[in-house]
């Protein structure tokens, strides 16, 4: 069911009306200003909107003149997935979700229930690259739930991320001079967050031509890690060295305090990474959000006059 909003009439009070999703092009025929009123005025809910991603993903849908409203644990709509109880504030009128799940969370299939029951839209996952590969059983199962919710869905898919290097995890080991990451040669597809949330927003202000779809999402080339580390050498002058055996990548998260159990598990998906080859770039970022991607050197050279690898 979708929920519109319909007039009683010139100067007459708003009415909530459940339609069936079948006539819904029926109702943009009959009354196309009131139906573009509600999809121009019902807010976008950004959950994690005051992280990484989901600040750039609120910050591009107001770009596009999009009402957002931003969900956090410390933002100004407070929204916890381990809370259940700051679901329904955060789904309550809004026609989209954007939805980010914590690291090691996974999407809770009763809050996806939730947004189709709220009369949610479009919701909208922002997932990984070769999840079936290395087998990552919480974001199958966050795609499975979206997809199978009722409501209109678009799973996004991203390669690693730019910003791994300077806000995410892998700045400390920049900062240190040395990253351990098992994947050897292989190229990767890394792609600026700025991209991905452009290809986001892009998707959720034009649902009708985006749902049911999944997008992978990736820079405009491929690069080693080694090659990445370089260019940011380049860029930052602070030397930074790549290993891409396994050995190091056990060796450096004990130096940051993760048990050899816990690092010995991540070797299998690093293996099935290892052994899918080089990734290949997409052209979705220009399809969807209409410029080019932005290449990984333009990235580091703006993290470095930033002074993010700086200290």
């Amino acid at each position: 069911m979708l929920c519109v909003l319909l007039s009683g009439g010139a100067g007459g009070n708003w009415r909530e009306v459940g339609v069936e999703r079948g006539v819904v092009a029926a109702l943009r025929a009959s009354h196309p200003a009131i139906v573009a009123d509600y999809m121009d005025t019902a807010p976008v809910l950004v959950t994690g909107a005051t992280g990484s991603v989901g600040r750039r993903v609120a910050a591009q849908l107001r770009g596009l003149g999009a009402p957002v409203r931003a969900a956090s644990r410390r933002g100004p709509t407070p929204f916890d997935w381990t809370d259940e109880a700051t679901w329904e504030p955060a789904l309550d009128g809004v026609r989209g979700a954007f939805l980010l799940a914590p690291d090691g969370v996974g999407l809770n299939p009763r809050f996806v229930a939730q947004a189709v029951d709220s009369k949610v839209r479009h919701l909208v996952l922002l997932s990984s690259r070769a999840i079936e590969v290395i087998h990552d059983e919480r974001l199958l199962a966050a795609e499975r739930a979206v997809r199978d919710s009722g409501a209109e869905w678009t799973v996004v898919r991203s390669d690693w991320f730019d910003q791994n290097f300077d806000e995410g995890a892998f700045r400390a080991a920049v900062l240190g001079g040395e990253l351990a990451v098992p994947v050897g040669s292989c190229k990767q597809t890394f792609v600026d967050l700025d991209d991905v949330a452009a290809v986001c927003a892009a998707v959720l202000t034009a649902p009708e031509e985006h749902a049911g779809r999944t997008y992978e999402v990736t820079g405009p080339r491929a690069l080693s890690f080694a090659e990445a580390c370089a260019t940011i050498t380049r860029a930052s002058g602070r030397p930074v060295t790549f290993h891409g055996e396994e050995d190091a990548y056990l060796a450096q998260q004990a130096e940051i305090g993760r048990s050899p159990q816990d690092a010995a598990e991540d070797l299998a998906a690093f293996a099935a990474l290892r052994a899918l080859g080089d990734a290949e770039p997409q052209d979705t970022v220009v399809r969807v959000a209409g410029r080019p991607a932005r290449p990984f050197e333009e990235y580091a050279a703006a993290a470095a006059a930033a002074g993010s690898w700086t200290g």
